[in-house]
Parts: structure tokens; C-alpha cells; sequence
């Protein structure tokens, strides 16, 4: 029995709905399927989107870097939302953002963001002084009555997660918020995520791939994304190069062609770190145009070996085989693909992803292979 909490006949005489989120990519990978399933069940609702920028800044050498943030590259392919606002990311043009937002007199606003969701039920409603507003609520601590005061600003609320105390995927997550919502019914099938690569950037990748001599037809290529956004799920170079010299001494992955990903601003660096190591068949890549750059790359590997962030989704998107590195701090985020994925994870809860070792990685790629790697990997 469905208990939404937007009323159905307001549902029904809408014609345009705002959802408010700071995303990332990998938040993304998941929700859009949340999104894509709205659409079809409210086809006579335009969707907007604003996405929020967590790391808004008055530095305005930041700005230029903010603003080709490359998830707008994808909301803007992927063809669900008829306006999306994405100039938050200095105070100016978050100011300009809002008055834009109220002019449209939005009839709902939807705040899905489960950080300062305090902050984004007052935004909302700044949004929309008139219209009718559900978001996420914490519960509210005794040292904060700041926060309630927000909260009344909801005419409904959603629950983080109701299912506390149980494994769920964030995949799971995300799909009940829109159920408590809009009443929307989702199987666990209709969760996995998809991305939808325009040829030209397929071709792109192709062509990089060739030029640096990498040839399909007679060699694997691994993918290796050591890095994340905060250092905590970041792998050190040093085990990078170590694990590429120790699978180029296994009889699998011998002559396998290796591609170290980087963010464009610490690209040069990663290249001057590991040049030290003569690493044999290995290349450096950054998605320095557009983001699909990124997931067209990744679907010409052959297995993509990626620390926690939006790359081990971006995988299952590509149907590519991957090993993810993690913390044990959110299982909620491990790769939805379960047959085609392999989770590491750290062997305390206080540990970040650096304290993986490059043997724990070289035993899940031995568990299928012969015992002549096994006992190479034994030898390291």
C-alpha cells in the first residue's frame, strides 16, 4: 500500500517539478534511474534540476574548474530534464540562481540531499515561498533547535533510510525515497546503472587507445583509478606501480597494456611519480574534455581496478569487470553489479583505502587464474 507524500492531485495538475541535490557522479549513476522511472510515470511533468556545489568558493580561481564540473556533461546528454541549474558554485551565481528558480514559481520543490538536509529544506522553500515542499529530515538533536525550525519549512518529509539495521545498496536507498515521494515502484532489475555513451567520444577513445599502441585484438587493457576526492579512499602511487610490475610477471597479465587515470589537475604530477618506476605498456588518462570521456575509456578495458568513486559505478555501467578497493565504513556504496565485481575492503573500520595491500589485490586476481601465477604472486 502506497503512503506518498506528495498528494496525487497535485501530481496530476503539475506541469513542471524542481529537484535539489548536491550530486556527484556517483550519486548519479544510481538516481538516474529514479529520475528516468518518474519520467515515465508523470510524462506531463517537465523536470528541472538544480545541483548544488558543495565546494562553492568567493576564490575565483577555483571558478573555471567548478564550472566544467563533468556530471553536467552528463545530466545534460542524458535527456530527462528540460532545464538544469548549474552556475552555483561562487555566491553570486548562487544568488542569481535562486532568483531565477523563484521566477518559475515552481508548484513542487524535492530536496534529495542527505548532507546539511537542514540547509536544503530552507533552500527549498527560498526557492519556492508558495509552493509545496517534501525533503529529507535527520533527526534533530537537542544542541540544534535551528535545524526544526528548518524542517517546518517541509509541508512533508522523506526518511533517509528505512532500512536501518539492514544491508541494503544505495541503489535500494534512493529508490524508496522516490516511492515515499511519489508512491514510484521500482524492481531491484530497474536499478542497474546505465550511461550512454555518444559515439564520437567511443571513437576518441579508440583512437587514444591505438596511438599509444594498444592493441585489442592482442592485448587486455587494465584500467587503474587510484584516486578519489578526499585522501581517505585515495591508494598510493607507489602500490600502483607495484601492482602493474606484478601483474606484468604473471603469465595472465604479462603482456596486458595498463592506463593510470588521474583528475586533470594532478595529472602531470602522477606521470613525474611513477616515471620512476619504468613502468613497461603504461599510459596516463584524464577526462580533460568531457566526462565521456571517461566511461568510453573504460569500456574498451578489459578490467578496471578503481579505489571508491563514481569509476567502480561507471563500470558496472559499462558491463567491464572491475575490482573496487574500499573502506568498511559504507558497504551501501559497493558496485551494484555483484556477479562482474570483486570488493576489497580494509581490514579495520578506522582504516582508510591506503591500507590495502598490493597482495590483497594480486590474490582476487590469482583466484581464477593458474597456479603458475599463483605461485609467482606467492614470490612477490
Amino acid at each position: 500500500m502506497s503512503t506518498q507524500q506528495i498528494p496525487a492531485d497535485l501530481l496530476k495538475k503539475t506541469k513542471k517539478i524542481l529537484f535539489i541535490a548536491p550530486l556527484a557522479i556517483g550519486d548519479f549513476s544510481y538516481l538516474q534511474n529514479s529520475f528516468k522511472a518518474f519520467s515515465e510515470t508523470y510524462p506531463h511533468i517537465e523536470m528541472h534540476l538544480w545541483i548544488d556545489e558543495l565546494r562553492r568558493t568567493r576564490d575565483e580561481r577555483q571558478w573555471p574548474y567548478l564550472e566544467k564540473y563533468a556530471l553536467y556533461d552528463w545530466v545534460g546528454e542524458c535527456e530527462l530534464f528540460n532545464k538544469v541549474y548549474r552556475r552555483t558554485y561562487s555566491p553570486a551565481l548562487l544568488t542569481e540562481s535562486i532568483e531565477e528558480a523563484k521566477d518559475e514559481n515552481y508548484p513542487i520543490v524535492v530536496s534529495l540531499s542527505i548532507l546539511r538536509p537542514h540547509q536544503y529544506a530552507s533552500l527549498a522553500r527560498r526557492l519556492s515561498p508558495d509552493g509545496f515542499i517534501i525533503g529529507i529530515k535527520n533527526p534533530v538533536s537537542l544542541l540544534r533547535p535551528h535545524h526544526l525550525f528548518a524542517y517546518k519549512k517541509l509541508d512533508a518529509t522523506i526518511l533517509e533510510n528505512r532500512f536501518q539495521g539492514q544491508q541494503v545498496h544505495i541503489s535500494t536507498i534512493y529508490a524508496d525515497w522516490f516511492y515515499q515521494a511519489f508512491g514510484i515502484e521500482s524492481k531491484e532489475t530497474e536499478r542497474f546503472p546505465y550511461v550512454n555513451i555518444p559515439k564520437q567520444w567511443l571513437q576518441q577513445a579508440r583512437f587514444q587507445l591505438e596511438e599509444w599502441g594498444f592493441d585489442k585484438t592482442k592485448h587486455q587493457v587494465v584500467f587503474i583509478n587510484p584516486f578519489a576526492k578526499i585522501n581517505k579512499r585515495c591508494w598510493p602511487l607507489p602500490k600502483v606501480a607495484e601492482l602493474i610490475k606484478a601483474m606484468q610477471r604473471m603469465k595472465r597479465w604479462r603482456n596486458a597494456c595498463f592506463v593510470v587515470s588521474a583528475p586533470p589537475e594532478k595529472l602531470a604530477k602522477t606521470q613525474a611519480t611513477l616515471k620512476q618506476y619504468n613502468l613497461k605498456n603504461t599510459q596516463f588518462f584524464s577526462a580533460q574534455e568531457n566526462f565521456f570521456q571517461l566511461p568510453a575509456m573504460l569500456s574498451w578495458c578489459d578490467l578496471i581496478i578503481s579505489v571508491e568513486t563514481a569509476v567502480m559505478h561507471l563500470a558496472n555501467a559499462v558491463h567491464v569487470p572491475v575490482i573496487a578497493l574500499m573502506r568498511q565504513k559504507n558497504p551501501e556504496w559497493a558496485p551494484f553489479d555483484q556477479v562482474n565485481s570483486q570488493v576489497i575492503t580494509s581490514s579495520h573500520r578506522r582504516d582508510w583505502v591506503d591500507a590495502i595491500s598490493v597482495n590483497e589485490v594480486l590474490a582476487q586476481l590469482t583466484d581464477t587464474n593458474s597456479a603458475e601465477d599463483q605461485e609467482e604472486v606467492s614470490t612477490f
